[in-house]
């Protein structure tokens, strides 16, 4: 086993396998040393975590929904190459279902971050986007990310 799969069985975290597109895209694609990932919806045990924030789910939640969708990035990853070869998380944008109203979207987004960052260490710190938006079937969050590899 990998050092970052042992960093996540430590931190109780199993891999999902990665969900089929639903459209004409791939889940991950690698040009060069990145590795540019679709945008990950919070799953969980096979359940989408739904919501809007500021209406139909609290802060909390909108930031634990967003770690979900920070794992099946890793997942998504995973596809094309050992986690080990992750040089640096370079970016992370998130869309966060929320109200119009709402100006929480950054902190929502630490639930992504902070576990990226849990599981790389220095290399996972990353330029980051927040953005509430009215993500598409009402699921709290979509998060994207590019990450370096090695060669």
């Amino acid at each position: 086993m990998n050092k970052i799969e042992t960093r996540l069985n430590e931190l109780g975290i199993q891999l999902p396998e990665v969900p089929k597109p639903v459209a004409n895209y791939v889940p991950a694609k690698q040009a060069g040393n990145l590795i540019y990932i679709a945008g990950q919806i919070p799953v969980e045990n096979g359940i989408v975590k739904k919501g809007r924030l500021g209406k139909d789910i609290s802060l909390e939640e909108s930031k634990y929904a967003t770690k979900p969708c920070a794992i099946g990035c890793l997942a998504a990853i995973k596809t094309l190459c050992s986690l080990d070869k992750v040089t640096s998380i370079v970016a992370m944008h998130g869309l966060v279902n929320s109200t119009s109203e709402n100006t929480e979207q950054a902190d929502a987004m630490n639930g992504a971050s902070d576990f990226i960052v849990e599981v790389f260490g220095e290399i996972g710190k990353h330029t980051r986007t927040a953005v509430g938006v009215s993500v598409p079937h009402n699921i709290a969050a979509s998060v994207y990310m590019i990450a370096e590899v090695a060669n």
